[in-house]
């Protein structure tokens, strides 16, 4: 399905490029894995090759879908519920789903929350986790450093709050 090269999203972890897909013996039993490194955080990851559907492993979004990305972004309306719970779960499931829109307007989110009441420590880490996942998209998809995809994000969402 994928190939050496290709830009990929790992939900929960972040957008990495496939550097290699190796076959492994685990448990006496043979596996196909994508070798992925994420950029961001310099992290790698081994991927079985038979589970990248359950797992959501998908390309990167491009061109008018990072247009609508930013959009998102730049959007000033939040919808979340007061219950920090529910906020969190929903938050949560959004991220899980690995969906770069779904994982922006938790950020959006977010931010509004954070800047009109402020965020608890749990919320502050998924906020933190949710626009390392966003940066690591952006990167590949933008041809830009961690650095500068960081700076537009932050300049972006302060304009949002």
């Amino acid at each position: 399905m994928f190939k050496k090269g290709d830009k990929v999203v790992y939900p929960m972890h972040g957008a990495g490029v496939i550097e290699d897909i190796e076959e492994k013996e685990v448990l006496g039993k043979k596996h196909v894995y994508y070798i992925m490194r994420i950029p961001v955080g310099d992290m790698k990851v081994m991927i079985p090759k038979e589970k990248i559907d359950k797992i959501g492993l998908r390309e990167i979004v491009t061109g008018e879908k990072i247009q609508k990305v930013w959009a998102i972004l730049k959007d000033k309306e939040g919808a979340m519920s007061a219950s920090w719970n529910q906020r969190y779960r929903a938050n949560l499931e959004k991220i899980k789903t690995g969906d770069i829109f779904e994982v922006a307007e938790v950020v959006k989110n977010l931010v509004i929350r954070d800047t009109e009441k402020g965020l608890s420590t749990g919320e502050k880490k998924m906020l933190d986790n949710a626009k390392q996942i966003l940066i690591s998209e952006l990167v590949l998809a933008d041809e830009i450093d961690e650095d500068r995809a960081l700076e537009e994000l932050e300049d972006t969402l302060e304009k949002t709050s």
